[in-house]
């Protein structure tokens, strides 16, 4: 499996959103329970701002990809993970640099 080894320019955030199952009673009751083993995918929002050249290069790997095939990625500080990158947007920064952001999404395979 490929891994993408670039790292974020800017300060990048982390979502976990459980994934849990819930059944609402009357007078507002509920009752919740975890779906499936892996519970907590992470997501990560990148920001990367580089010479165009490098951008160009992120943007083929997630290209090659196309949202379908997975990669490893480790985020500073983080474990390793399986991702998928569903959206990208490429930004012309100025003449020869050029910025990318990325949410990469936790997948379990």
């Amino acid at each position: 499996m490929p891994t993408f080894t670039w790292r974020a320019t800017y300060d990048a955030s982390k979502t976990i959103t459980p994934t849990v199952k819930v059944i609402k009673f009357g007078d507002n009751y509920e009752q919740r329970q975890g779906a499936g083993i892996n519970r907590q995918p992470r997501k990560y929002s990148l920001t990367f701002k580089r010479a165009k050249s490098e951008i160009d290069a992120i943007d083929d790997f997630l290209k090659d990809r196309g949202a379908i095939d997975a990669f490893n990625y480790t985020h500073p500080g983080q474990s390793i993970g399986v991702f998928v990158c569903r959206e990208w947007v490429r930004t012309n920064i100025a003449l020869g640099v050029d910025g990318l952001s990325a949410t990469f999404e936790e997948v379990f395979e």
